[in-house]
This record gives structure tokens, C-alpha cells and sequence, in this order.
């Protein structure tokens, strides 16, 4: 038996691909929307993707199931409570999938979903009593489990939901045998969950010991700690759960539209027709250089994530990378449903030395400048655009917090004539502050280069 995870960083999330070598058959469980990994590793050991999985309708990416199934001829298996589109096997407590030797059975955890299901792993050559893992989805995480209240829009209350999810997992998984590996579908950074450990396996053993949601409590009790203090979720996803359900084109096919080089007057006629300007640099290079009206939000980070909450999915958008890097760009917006790309900017930057009018660049400022000027005569106002709980823990003194995800509703309440100095964690949430800002004609915003983590390099003092 092969049982390979395959997880991405920047979206914290993992798939799986298991894998008979002897009958040559594999199944293929969430699979993220660009599957070549897959289907690269299932031919290197002779195997045919036969099966493909989606534990739930997942709300922070679009699936890779359609891609399979169209590419590799897989059978898509759902939960027995699902309803799609497109053709695909229920599966209900019980049902099973033989793969060869391997047998995955799948069982029925509604919680975080009402469709939810963990698919549990049977290896013939260890024994087929006893499980080799379970692959949890967003029910059961590492440390935590997968949040209530992401259906909310389309017709479940939170409250019903933690109830499913209580016996989901009091009721079953914590059932399964402590030596049990759990393979869940995402890790810490991710916003299914409340507080994920950065392991990304573990066992059931371990879990009913140490997360809090395992221990012994009642429903009522369960239900008030799994609803309370959940983080915001990108408005983008709601449209990904639905879209999980329905029959769309696949990544390759939306890749081949939209990957059209643009000069610098077609990208600013579509700018002047409601187009989005996404210059994916690294914060660094976009403060030294960049087109005025454009939003930065780097490759280097939460790229995907930051483009769902900041851009609006049904306008077109225009990207400005590094030559070269522009398929990497389009392909993680895909992965989470945005395929409203235009093209990018033909040769990057680089067209517009022609055009200096059309270059906006945005002051800096390092930790040693800053620490002097709040004990100046007319310090600069400091905004924390961490989130609240961050900001909480530790932050630098006098500064406000305004959480970049809402940043952008909250700008009426910054003095426009204010010098105003926006900070992160690193530098990484800040540049997309202030190029928000300098979008919104802010005239006067500096972002503070390393963040908080410059500033506790050298030793300053925090709040």
C-alpha cells in the first residue's frame, strides 16, 4: 500500500493519494484543481487514478475532482448527503472501495458540513480488522476540529451543525483505535479551524488525549466552545462550496483564456472598465516601483487567500508579476475558483520605465526610525493590521488595530491627512495595507519594514 500526502503550504491544506501497487489501482482524496502530482506519481508506480474522493464541499479552494475524472476517467465518490451536478457514487456508512488489497470504508461525520465523510484505510497485509488510518477532512484536525459555521448562507445554523459534528466525533471517531493514524485535510494557518497544531498527522490515540473537542463534555457543552470566537472567513468561500458541487470548466481549460500577454494601454483600458490591478511581487520590489492603482499581494505568501478576501471575484483582473511567473500566478488564483483573469502585463514592469507618470512607489520606514519618531513632537498615527487575538497578545504601544480583512471598510476612520505607519507580523500584510491605502488616495501612509518581528529583533519594547 502506498499512502502518500501531498500538502500546500500556502493554503494549508493536504491531499492524499493511495495506491495498490499490486492490483495497479489508486484513489486520489481532495485533490487540489491542478492534479499533474498525482497523476505523475500514480504512473510512476504503474497505477491508474481509478477513484477520486472529496471528503466535503470544501469552502477554501475549488477541488481537483472534474480534472480527474476528465483526465484519468476517475469514478468522483461524495457523501451519501451530497447533491451535485455531475455523476457521482453516494457514499453512506459502510460503503466501501477496494483497491486491490486496500480497502477504504467510508464513514458518515457531518459536522462541518452536512455532506461530511472520513474515509478509514485498510492495508489486507497488516490485517483487515484493524484500521491503518482515517483521512478526517475538516472534521477532525490535528488539535482542533473543522468550524460549524461556514453553511450558514445556504440554509444551516451553526448550532446544528456543532451538534452533527459532536457525534460525528464522540460518536465514531473517537471510537477507532488509538494506534489509528489521522490524516486530516488541513494545518495550522488554515481558517476551517479555530487554533491547528502544525502537525500534520497524528493518531487517534493522541487526539482523544490531547484536543479539546475529544474530551469528555456534553453536547450542550460541545456546541457553545465550537461556535465561540471563530475567525472570519473570506467572503469567497461560500462561492467555492457551491462551486464543489457543479459542473465548471477545468483549471487547464480556464488557464488556456486567460494567460493573454497585454500592453500597458490595453491593461489600463480594462483598468478604466472596472478591471482589478494585482501586482504579485514581492513587497520589496512593489514599494520601489509600482502601477499606480494596483494592489499588491505577494507570491511569497498567502497569496490565494489574500486575493479571496480582497478582490472581487466578478471583475476581471490584470496581473503584474515577475516575467515568467505569471502561469504560477494564474494557477493559484485558480485553485481558488478566480477565473476572472484578463491577461497579465506584458514583460512585468519593465514597459513602463516609458511611462513614469503611471509609477507609484511607497515610502518605508525601518524599526530604528520609527521607535524615533513616536517619541517625537508629532508622532505618526500606527495601524496593527494583524488580527484582533494577535493583536491582543502582543502589539507595539499606542498602536489601533484594524484587521487588514476589513481594513478597507474601516478607512474612513483614518485622518486622510494623518501620516499613518501600517504594520504586520513580517512585513507581508502591511504591504498590502498600504497599497490599499495608497489605492483609496491616502496621501500619507509609510509601511514599517519587518514588522513586528524587526521590531523585536532590535529589542524594542511591546504592549
Amino acid at each position: 500500500m502506498i499512502l502518500k500526502q501531498y500538502y500546500l503550504g500556502c493554503l494549508a491544506r493536504a491531499s492524499y493519494l493511495i495506491a495498490d501497487e499490486d492490483s495497479g489501482l489508486a484513489a486520489v482524496v481532495d485533490p487540489q484543481r491542478d492534479v499533474e502530482q498525482y497523476t505523475s506519481d500514480a504512473a510512476r508506480l504503474g497505477c491508474r487514478i481509478a477513484h477520486v474522493f472529496l471528503t466535503h464541499f470544501h469552502a477554501d479552494f475549488l477541488a481537483g475532482h472534474l480534472e480527474l475524472r476528465d483526465r484519468e476517467g476517475a469514478t468522483i465518490h461524495l457523501g451519501a448527503r451530497a447533491r451535485a451536478d455531475y455523476a457521482f457514487t453516494p457514499m453512506s456508512d459502510g460503503s466501501t472501495v477496494c483497491l486491490g488489497g486496500v480497502r477504504l470504508a467510508v464513514l458518515e461525520t457531518p459536522g462541518h458540513s452536512p455532506e461530511s465523510v472520513s474515509i478509514v484505510v485498510y492495508d489486507r497485509e497488516q490485517g483487515d480488522a484493524a484500521p491503518h488510518a482515517v483521512l478526517t477532512g475538516d472534521t477532525l484536525f490535528i488539535g482542533d476540529v473543522g468550524r460549524p459555521d461556514l453553511r450558514a448562507s445556504l440554509g444551516w445554523s451553526a448550532h446544528q451543525l456543532a451538534g452533527l459534528l459532536y457525534e460525528s466525533l464522540h460518536g465514531k471517531l473517537a471510537h477507532l483505535p488509538g494506534e489509528t493514524l489521522v490524516y486530516p485535510a488541513h494545518g495550522a494557518g488554515s481558517l476551517c479551524g479555530k487554533n491547528l497544531s502544525t502537525d500534520t498527522v497524528s493518531t487517534i490515540g493522541i487526539q482523544r488525549r490531547f484536543n479539546y473537542a475529544l474530551q469528555p463534555m456534553t453536547r450542550e457543552q460541545f456546541i457553545e466552545m465550537v461556535t465561540a470566537e471563530l475567525p472570519d472567513a473570506p467572503p469567497y468561500f461560500t462561492y467555492d462550496a457551491v462551486m464543489n458541487a457543479r459542473e465548471r470548466p477545468t483549471l487547464e481549460q480556464a488557464l488556456a483564456r486567460e494567460l493573454n500577454p497585454l500592453s500597458v494601454e490595453r491593461a489600463l483600458a480594462l483598468e478604466r472598465g472596472g478591471a482589478q490591478l494585482l501586482d504579485t511581487r514581492d513587497p520589496a520590489q512593489f514599494e520601489a516601483a509600482h502601477m499606480r492603482g494596483s494592489l499588491n499581494i505577494g507570491l511569497g505568501g498567502s497569496y490565494a487567500t489574500w486575493c479571496g478576501t480582497i478582490f472581487d471575484r466578478e471583475l476581471p483582473i490584470v496581473l503584474i508579476a515577475e516575467p515568467g511567473r505569471e502561469l504560477e500566478a494564474a494557477t493559484r488564483l485558480g485553485r481558488i475558483g478566480f477565473d476572472t483573469i484578463a491577461g497579465y502585463l506584458a514583460a512585468g514592469m519593465e514597459p513602463l520605465a516609458r511611462s513614469p507618470e503611471l509609477i507609484d512607489r511607497t515610502p518605508r520606514i525601518t524599526v530604528g526610525s520609527l521607535a524615533e519618531r513616536l517619541h517625537g513632537r508629532r508622532p505618526p498615527l500606527l495601524i496593527d493590521v494583524r488580527t484582533p487575538p494577535e493583536y491582543k497578545q502582543r502589539r507595539i504601544d499606542g498602536a489601533i488595530n484594524l484587521p487588514l480583512n476589513r481594513l478597507r471598510e474601516r478607512l474612513g476612520s483614518v485622518a486622510a491627512a494623518c501620516e499613518t505607519v501600517v504594520y504586520c507580523a513580517t512585513g507581508y500584510r502591511s504591504a498590502i495595507a498600504a497599497s490599499l491605502m495608497l489605492q483609496a488616495r491616502h496621501p500619507a501612509v509609510v509601511d514599517l519594514v519587518g514588522g513586528l518581528g524587526a521590531w523585536d529583533a532590535a529589542r524594542l519594547p511591546v504592549a
